[in-house]
């Protein structure tokens, strides 16, 4: 399987204290490598003796009475890409919910046979599943209120895809590829379906190890603007919100546990909900009245600051012109719940 062509390497940092990450690190509008940023942790101690040796670790901290997690698996011929089938009405694998230490003991019975399915434990909750793990692998983030998830598979492939919040995706065991490109790059990663997806996020439909250049011709644009890393156990990878990236895992048995966590605000809604309600309301209106609605979004979202409202409004009458609160944004969600629910 022929690993995509990219010339440029993500920026590494090397020597970061885990235990005081820079905020510059933390707020960074560009990927950044922190390579050994982990080293120290057990599990990624566990992972530099072998696949059962991070197994056992993580059993110490299952749950006796733990819910099921969801495995993703597919058949050895999607070759570790989960995607959409032919028509792209359904996908190439299904959903299982299985204990964790099935999953674990399925990868590791799986680990030297060429031909296995491919199987993915994805965003699973650490504090949940693994409560404990924590305690003895983790980063603090500043006082930031991140979630922790923990992700288990073997040979897979994530399509390139965004995501809203910061990510900080830590490699405890096996190796990967990531391969990252500015949010800028939309247009040409020729992305599918917003409401039916593989995994939540909509998905480039660009095969990274086979290109089809005549169904994708723009993706050569893309290509030029992609920054790449080879990540292994301790390494450590910040991808900003919203750039697309691609995760390869490339050996037998991978782990991973990703910090995630917004700069908004934990009252604000998703740009993604703003989204689909443009779409509803404003994508499909003739072309001048769509020009119009463009400036009003660029005149009170896009470009808004303290000079657009300053001089004519009223500090005390801004409302929603005003900036935003937890108190306000809960009285616009209100007023426009209702609306919707005319």
């Amino acid at each position: 399987m022929p690993a995509l062509q990219v010339d440029k390497r993500i920026p590494e940092i090397a020597g970061v204290d885990p235990r005081a990450i820079p905020e510059a690190v933390l707020r960074s509008e560009t990927p950044l490598v922190l390579r050994g940023l982990l080293a120290d942790w057990p599990v990624v101690q566990a992972a530099q003796q072998s696949p059962d040796a991070v197994a056992q670790y993580l059993h110490r901290f299952e749950r006796a009475d733990g819910p099921p997690v969801v495995a993703t698996v597919g058949p050895p011929e999607i070759d570790g890409r989960f995607f959409y089938d032919d028509t792209l009405q359904g996908f190439n694998f299904r959903r299982e919910n299985v204990p964790l230490g099935v999953a674990l003991k399925t990868l590791l019975k799986y680990a030297v046979d060429p031909a296995a399915p491919a199987i993915y434990v994805g965003s699973t909750t650490i504090d949940t599943w693994l409560p404990g793990f924590r305690a003895e692998n983790d980063l603090p983030l500043g006082g930031r209120d991140a979630l922790a998830s923990i992700w288990i598979g073997n040979r897979t492939r994530i399509a390139a895809h965004q995501d809203l919040p910061d990510n900080l995706a830590c490699v405890v065991a096996g190796t990967r590829r990531a391969t990252l490109f500015p949010p800028q790059q939309l247009e040409n990663l020729y992305i599918g379906p917003l409401d039916f997806t593989p995994a939540g996020q909509a998905v480039s439909l660009v095969d990274f190890a086979d290109v089809d250049h005549a169904r994708f011709p723009r993706f050569a644009q893309a290509q030029a603007h992609a920054q790449c890393a080879d990540l292994a156990p301790g390494d450590a990878l910040f991808i900003p919100s919203m750039w697309w990236h691609h995760m390869e895992a490339q050996t037998p048995f991978n782990v991973l546990v990703n910090y995630w966590w917004r700069q908004a605000p934990a009252w604000a809604n998703t740009p993604m909900d703003t989204l689909m309600l443009a779409i509803m309301s404003i994508r499909d209106l003739p072309h001048a009245e769509r020009a119009i609605w463009g400036d009003v979004f660029r005149h009170y979202v896009f470009d808004y600051d303290e000079d657009t409202v300053a001089g004519h409004v009223p500090a005390p009458a801004r409302r929603s012109l005003a900036p935003l609160d937890e108190t306000r944004a809960r009285e616009i969600r209100a007023r426009l719940l209702k609306r919707l629910n005319r």
